[in-house]
């Protein structure tokens, strides 16, 4: 959704553009080169490794920068940088291909490696210590808010039969255990929404993106714009919320409806089936 997301964020020469979810620095890298390098962009990350490959990517263009901290943080990253406003933020939620594809973090059950799910590993809190350590009430509320899993209660119940659970085939396995037949053979892997719920947990997902909304609207400029890029539907309805709560109060709505990606954009990239972009500018 690339060519959306240029012509909402309304790329041009001497604006300054926040990418809050820098990644490997794919969005960046067309920002910059749409504005011919006349633009500012600073790219946000928690996760310092994926950051050292966007850095690398990104490196001839002089005027952007890279800072490693959670994007709830972007105003003090922003006041770090000495920038009073933004002419656009761009958010790109939800987990990257770099994290699904590395055998090493624990987000993906197709290997066998610990359970970690941080995003930024200098954190404290990780998916082993919420499968061990957390009650079964509250690993029910995480399967159920965050996962939106149906069988969240039975879940539960096998984890805590089942503890300790190292890896993530341990933990598929005690999935597996309670998962109704029926239902295992879907277009979705039955362990796919209890991965979810217990990433958006330790990374504090949804929390970090409420506030992040927040804080990017005191650095906005008159006719700077915020663009979203959800992937599951509770992101979409806090951005949704947010976009109509302050709807009138010095924000107008561009996208009435969620846009999606086009039938050549899922050829090239499967994994965007559940993207929405929303946008909003600051009137």
């Amino acid at each position: 959704m690339v060519d959306k997301v240029i012509d909402l964020l309304n790329v041009q020469p001497s604006k300054t553009f926040v990418d809050c979810t820098l990644g490997e620095g794919g969005h960046s890298f067309e920002i910059l080169k749409t504005c011919k390098d006349k633009c500012r962009v600073i790219g946000i990350d928690a996760d310092s490794e994926i950051m050292k490959i966007a850095k690398e990517r990104l490196k001839e263009f002089s005027n952007f920068v890279a800072v490693n901290c959670r994007f709830s943080s972007l105003d003090s990253a922003l006041k770090q940088l000495n920038i009073e406003k933004v002419d656009g933020f761009l958010f790109d939620l939800g987990i990257s291909s770099y994290h699904l594809d590395n055998p090493h973090r624990g987000f993906s059950f197709r290997f066998d490696t610990p359970l970690d799910m941080r995003m930024n590993r200098n954190e404290e809190l990780t998916a082993e210590y919420v499968v061990n350590y957390y009650s079964k009430r509250d690993l029910e509320r995480v399967l159920r808010d965050y996962g939106e899993e149906p069988f969240a209660k039975r879940i539960a119940n096998s984890i805590i039969k089942n503890r300790p659970i190292k890896t993530t085939k341990e933990l598929v396995a005690a999935i597996s255990k309670v998962y109704p037949r029926k239902y295992k053979n879907s277009r979705i892997h039955f362990a796919t929404r209890v991965f979810m719920a217990i990433r958006i947990e330790v990374n504090r997902e949804l929390q970090e993106l409420r506030t992040a909304l927040t804080k990017s609207l005191d650095f906005l400029n008159v006719g700077g714009r915020i663009v979203v890029i959800t992937f599951h539907s509770l992101e979409d309805r806090i951005v949704k919320r947010f976009f109509k709560e302050n709807e009138g109060k010095g924000l107008k709505i561009l996208t009435k409806k969620p846009l999606y990606p086009t039938e050549e954009e899922l050829i090239e990239n499967p994994r965007a089936r559940s993207a929405k972009l929303r946008a909003a500018e600051k009137e």
